[in-house]
C-alpha cells in the first residue's frame, strides 16, 4: 500500500537547497539532503535514536543550530525501504499532533 493511501492528509515534495522535503497538509515531516534522510518525530523518539547512535541531530548548515525532533539517518540506501515507511508514517502522524499543539485543529 502506498502511503499516500494510509495517511488522510495532502502530501506535497518541494525542493529545496540541494534536496527535498516532504509536507503533509502544509506542515515539513520529512526532508532528503546530501546528508541523509530526516524525520520529524516526537522530540523524545528522535532524542532516543541520537542517543542510541541510530541516527544524527540534523543540521541544514554546518554552524546552523540543531532541528529538535528531527533524527537523521545517514547513508539510508543501506536500509530497507519498510523501514523507511515506517518513519514516514510516524513522521506524517506527528503532523497532526503539531497542528493539534499549534490550534489548527
Amino acid at each position: 500500500m502506498r502511503i499516500e493511501d494510509e495517511v488522510p492528509y495532502s502530501l506535497e515534495v518541494k525542493d529545496f537547497f540541494s534536496g527535498a522535503a516532504l509536507y503533509a497538509d502544509g506542515t515539513i515531516c520529512a526532508s532528503w539532503s546530501p546528508q541523509g534522510l530526516a524525520f520529524k518525530l516526537p522530540e523524545q523518539k528522535a532524542e532516543s535514536l541520537i542517543a542510541k547512535g541510530k541516527a544524527k541531530p540534523l543540521k541544514y548548515f554546518p554552524k546552523g543550530h540543531v532541528k529538535k525532533g528531527y533524527a537523521l539517518f545517514e547513508d539510508p540506501e543501506s536500509r530497507k525501504a519498510v523501514t523507511w515507511k515506517k518513519y514516514f508514517l510516524k513522521a506524517v502522524q506527528q503532523v497532526l499532533v503539531i497542528q493539534q499543539v499549534d490550534g489548527c485543529i
